[in-house]
């Protein structure tokens, strides 16, 4: 049963959203790299279609119905083409030049949006569209990467130097809490590989606006993790 939603809380994760596209794009456009420059306005509109797309499929029922198809449709139409993709960036020599070109600060003022998501979580859990396993009150301290955000670039950005080890370690930490979110959502949808949360499922990644959750805002914080961690490790500034 999908339950009812207030439209306004639809509308907050609207904006949400838009702001982790508007943070990334930002990212994009303030490349040292004048080749990566000139990809933020393709980029911007590449990432409008897939999050319309996206939003169409879960108006038409797409990720919802025929929950006991395997794969689910969320893996079939949202999953699989994002993780093409970042294959295709870190596997290409064109795609690696691109995100080595992407500054590391922007990229952790992308992760600010997880503070009003957890929030959003919160609400929907009240709702009774996801379980409390997937909210701070249940365990999920995704949040805290959120919060730290601001503080990392303070400290770790101060007098034109950057501090390597203290980016490599929270972007290590905070993929962790990513990572750990995002199995208590997956293993609590209501599909075949379901083992939590069976007395509330996750319902509302499958539905609209939500789905954007796992096909467009988590996707970008991890791809953002994943950009830094190789920039950290191979130390390009």
């Amino acid at each position: 049963m999908i339950p009812q939603i207030p439209i306004a809380l639809s509308v907050i994760f609207g904006l949400i959203t838009l702001a982790s596209l508007l943070l990334f794009n930002k990212a994009v456009r303030n490349s040292p790299l004048e080749s990566t420059r000139k990809k933020a306005g393709p980029i911007l509109a590449g990432s409008l279609l897939w999050i319309i797309l996206q939003g169409v499929l879960a108006k038409n029922d797409v990720f919802t119905s025929s929950l006991d198809s395997m794969p689910p449709k969320l893996f079939l139409f949202g999953f699989i083409p994002a993780f093409s993709l970042f294959i295709i960036l870190f596997a290409t020599k064109a795609g690696r030049t691109f995100i080595d070109s992407l500054p590391l600060k922007e990229l952790v003022y992308v992760n600010m949006v997880r503070v009003p998501v957890e929030l959003v979580l919160f609400a929907l859990y009240l709702y009774h569209a996801v379980p409390r396993l997937m909210t701070f009150e249940g365990g999920n301290l995704d949040i805290l990467s959120g919060l730290s955000a601001p503080l990392i670039v303070y400290f770790a950005f101060r007098k034109d130097k950057m501090n390597s080890k203290l980016l490599l370690i929270w972007n290590i930490l905070c993929l962790g809490l990513l990572l750990n979110i995002v199995s208590r959502a997956l293993l609590s949808l209501p599909v075949p590989f379901q083992k939590l949360a069976f007395d509330q499922p996750n319902i509302a990644i499958l539905i609209f606006p939500f789905i954007w959750l796992p096909t467009f805002v988590v996707m970008t914080v991890l791809f953002g993790h994943l950009v830094s961690l190789r920039k950290l490790i191979l130390k390009i500034e």
